[in-house]
């Protein structure tokens, strides 16, 4: 990339993740906005970038050529995966896939359209999938006598939001995530205990039904959705709109993943390893990393490095817009 060039950026959904990457863009000044894609009616969306236009959904091919990265917004539960292999044909791609349990069969569909397409899509971009990942790659590499331990919130979880949404009676909803404290202190003593997942979080929903809906059906189905909320305590608050839009309008989350480990001849040194994480807006923090990481992807596709990628597979130079050698001198 030369010094006027710019990463041509496309969004897919215009949620609050698609309106977290659009301001994002604003302070990568490596990038540009090209085009918005959306399901929905795009005369329908205000977007705040002058001169970008919002296009519908079937239009994209129409881009191939103009665009280097597209960034996928939509939510886990029913877009990506049909979304990012058929999009992974005709563009390099980074989404934020986090249904941890189906990440190995999402990469493999990915990869292989991505491989055959010639492009590059990362999976799975964010802060947990993602730095969090990171953290558990990198401690237990250092201590790998030892135990991980991640906990989530408090705060909302987009994806876990998303998913209650989807529900049949369902107008609004968030999900909020909530560490149990006492095993929270437990980890952070060094007591290397094993827990449920039940015994780790508890998850708080504030629901708006539709008029009429039946509410014992819609917490039933949250309560017993799998992946989601089946192996958790939850707890299920139906609410009217106007108590929503005072009380649950903010998306803040954040969280910690803790390493506990030993060394010595018997263990008899422990250590803690603790990377944590306090966010005002979960979308708009999200979005920041899967900017860096289409920087990423933009770097590898021009060196021919095609087919699915995480972020254990990029170097973290590769996310910069700084050279190798700014890099060395400003940070290492």
């Amino acid at each position: 990339m030369s010094g006027t060039d710019k990463i041509k950026i496309g969004i897919v959904g215009y949620g609050n993740l698609g309106r977290g990457v659009e301001l994002a863009i604003r302070q990568n000044t490596d990038m540009e906005l090209v085009a918005v894609f959306t399901r929905r009616e795009p005369s329908d969306l205000r977007i705040r970038t002058t001169g970008v236009q919002v296009h519908k959904y079937s239009d994209m091919k129409s881009f191939i050529g103009k665009i280097d990265v597209m960034v996928l917004c939509g939510g886990s539960a029913t877009d990506l995966a049909t979304q990012t292999p058929e999009i992974a044909k005709m563009f390099n791609t980074i989404d934020s896939f986090d249904t941890h349990a189906k990440i190995p069969q999402y990469f493999a569909l990915v990869n292989e359209s991505a491989t055959a397409s010639k492009h590059t899509s990362i999976i799975s971009v964010g802060w947990d999938p993602g730095m969090f990942s990171i953290n558990r790659l990198y401690s237990n590499c250092i201590l790998p006598g030892g135990k991980d331990y991640t906990f989530w919130g408090p705060g909302v979880s987009q994806g876990h939001s998303d998913a209650i949404r989807r529900i049949k009676g369902v107008k609004n909803a968030k999900q909020y995530t909530i560490p149990v404290e006492s095993a929270v202190e437990k980890v952070r003593k060094g007591d290397n205990p094993e827990f449920t997942t039940r015994q780790k979080h508890t998850r708080l929903c504030f629901v708006v039904a539709e008029k009429g809906a039946d509410l014992s059906v819609i917490e039933r189905e949250i309560k017993t959705m799998p992946n989601y909320f089946d192996e958790y305590d939850t707890t299920v608050n139906f609410i009217s709109e106007e108590v929503f839009q005072k009380e649950h309008s903010g998306m803040p989350h954040g969280g910690f993943v803790i390493r506990s480990g030993a060394t010595g001849e018997n263990g008899e040194h422990k250590h803690i390893i603790e990377y944590s994480l306090k966010l005002d807006s979960n979308p708009e923090f999200t979005s920041c990393v899967l900017l860096a990481y289409a920087r990423a992807a933009y770097k590898l596709a021009g060196a021919s490095q095609f087919g699915a990628k995480t972020v254990f597979d990029i170097a973290p130079a590769l996310l910069s817009p700084l050279t190798g050698e700014e890099i060395r001198k400003k940070l290492l």
